[in-house]
């Protein structure tokens, strides 16, 4: 059976990152079982996770989405976070967000690239919250992003 993991995503988005965190997660481990539950936004991502948690007893829940270029889109960008982080207070439970702006690259090319780059290296991240939690610790202050590089550690 497995450990439940959440995966949610949008038809908002203009890459499937879903797929390619699912791949990655069954990759990993044969250890989890992943419910996958798509919406049509990001504003609905916060009660997809909630009752990814609570219905569907997920353990952890990625929350995939993909915010436009406008300002608007932006500000629709922080409601959603701000609706994640009170789903995760609400049921003490991590929501791993994961958004890619359209900004954030130069083209769609890129944009596709950095989409899944950063879904499979939180998907990598959510194993190691599950499963090996000591790995995290060894990385913390060495300056990881997800998606494009590392930045690496302020003082060397």
């Amino acid at each position: 059976m497995g450990i439940k993991v959440g995966i949610t995503d949008t038809t908002f988005a203009r890459v499937d990152m879903a797929s390619v965190a699912v791949k990655k997660l069954n990759e990993m481990t044969s250890k989890v079982q992943i419910i996958r539950y798509t919406v049509p936004g990001m504003k609905d991502l916060p009660v997809a996770c909630k009752k990814l948690i609570e219905e569907q007893g997920c353990e952890i829940v990625l929350a995939l989405g993909m915010p436009g270029g406008k300002d608007k889109d932006k500000v629709c960008a922080h409601e959603a976070s701000q609706g994640l982080m009170m789903a995760q207070l609400m049921t003490n439970k991590h929501i791993i967000e994961v958004f890619v702006h359209e900004d954030e690259a130069k083209d769609g090319k890129e944009l596709d690239w950095l989409a899944k780059r950063r879904a499979v290296e939180h998907a990598e991240n959510i194993y190691y919250m599950l499963f090996d939690q000591k790995y995290l610790e060894k990385q913390a202050g060495m300056g990881l992003r997800e998606g494009f590089e590392d930045v690496g550690p302020a003082k060397r």
